[in-house]
């Protein structure tokens, strides 16, 4: 059984996607202006965090600018900022911000992952593109044994953390829960699924998401954690 970070190390080689690894290498290539000095990432983005984690957030995908850049998931976008911020309040994170893979940040009883891995156009994933990544996601969650929470971020990371944690303890019936912000479902025996509108640019500045509404879903992980 190969570990957490070898699989990690296996994602981040992944080519199963045409459009994707095509989408994700012109981004790299073109740049944005105000990251014009960056050496983009350009690969698939692997999930980081604690191998010992109780506590497992999952995402949509890697941002354009923001983890096809640094080459870590929510690291240099608005996102990214909200998450760790909350990270940090509930001390689950060394410090509430992050900008590189080299800033220094840690991770304590959380990891951190997305039901795809390549930054997609319009930042939408096809279909085909969300199956050929939810093995990956399974695995993670099989081989994070210890994980007892997880959060999805929006209605597709709720789904998606759904999929691959039925796959991966082998619940054999599990209805789909409904999404919606603060929801909460039972996999199996001993883990549970919360949801949360995604902390997008596109919920934050309209106030579909505010502080004090995705702090409350983080304060739930931390009351079923403990503490």
């Amino acid at each position: 059984m190969e570990t957490i970070e070898e699989l990690e190390e296996l994602i981040t080689h992944c080519r199963k996607c045409p459009r994707l690894v095509e989408w994700r290498e012109r981004v790299a290539r073109e740049k944005q202006a105000r990251f014009r000095d960056w050496e983009y990432w350009g690969r698939p983005v692997p999930g980081f965090g604690d191998p010992a984690a109780r506590l497992v957030i999952v995402g949509l995908a890697p941002a354009a600018h923001g983890g096809n850049r640094t080459g870590r998931i929510f690291t240099g976008d608005r996102s990214g900022d909200w998450l760790f911020r909350t990270l940090h309040k509930f001390g689950f994170a060394n410090q509430p911000a992050s900008v590189s893979r080299e800033d220094g940040l840690k991770l304590t009883d959380c990891f951190v992952t997305a039901a795809v891995r390549c930054t997609p156009p319009a930042n939408m994933p096809a279909a085909g593109e969300f199956a050929n990544c939810r093995p990956y996601l399974a695995r993670e969650l099989e081989l994070l044994e210890r994980a007892r929470v997880l959060v999805g971020l929006g209605r597709v990371g709720f789904e998606s953390a759904w999929k691959a944690a039925v796959s991966a303890r082998k619940v054999a019936d599990s209805r789909k829960p409904k999404f919606g912000h603060g929801a909460e479902a039972m996999i199996g025996e001993g883990l549970t699924l919360l949801g949360s509108f995604h902390p997008s640019q596109q919920n934050t500045f309209t106030g579909k998401m505010t502080e004090v509404m995705f702090d409350s879903v983080f304060r739930r992980a931390r009351r079923i954690l403990g503490g």
